[in-house]
């Protein structure tokens, strides 16, 4: 009995561990099927139908199979902060959809932002200081991640 209460236990720790993380998938595709490897080359490059990957259950398009095997090799450098949602956004404890093309490396990570109806939130981001937006983004992201 003792041993059955043990696993009992150490499955609902693992299970609370193992938190699921919300992505944002417009279209079906975090950063609405841009090439997330191409952000690093500072552009933003529709991926193709053709050159998709899933991975941790989220669906990529890539531009080319280069593309493709550069992310397969090191998936985490190319994985969106914030689950591919606003990071201004998230800095302000709201999850919002993005524009595809307003982005930003920063210290190796990419951010992606909110462009439309006259309000971009890079120039907001910048103007109000990243480096503090991001240390508060961190914070509400560890709340926000999994609603």
């Amino acid at each position: 009995m003792k041993k059955l209460m043990t696993f009992l236990l150490m499955s609902v720790v693992f299970s609370l561990s193992a938190q699921h993380v919300d992505y944002n998938t417009d279209d079906g595709f975090i950063a609405e099927g841009y090439d997330v490897t191409e952000y690093f080359n500072n552009k933003a490059v529709e991926g193709k139908s053709n050159y998709t990957y899933k991975h941790d259950n989220v669906s990529y398009k890539f531009a080319s199979q280069a593309n493709l095997n550069k992310f397969k090799s090191n998936p985490t450098k190319f994985i969106p902060a914030y689950g591919g949602y606003c990071a201004y956004a998230i800095a302000k404890g709201k999850k919002v959809d993005i524009d595809p093309e307003t982005f930003e490396i920063r210290d190796g990570k990419l951010y992606l932002f909110y462009n439309s109806w006259g309000s971009n939130t890079l120039k907001k981001w910048i103007k109000e200081g990243p480096n503090t937006l991001k240390v508060t983004a961190d914070k509400n992201w560890d709340s926000l991640k999994n609603k």
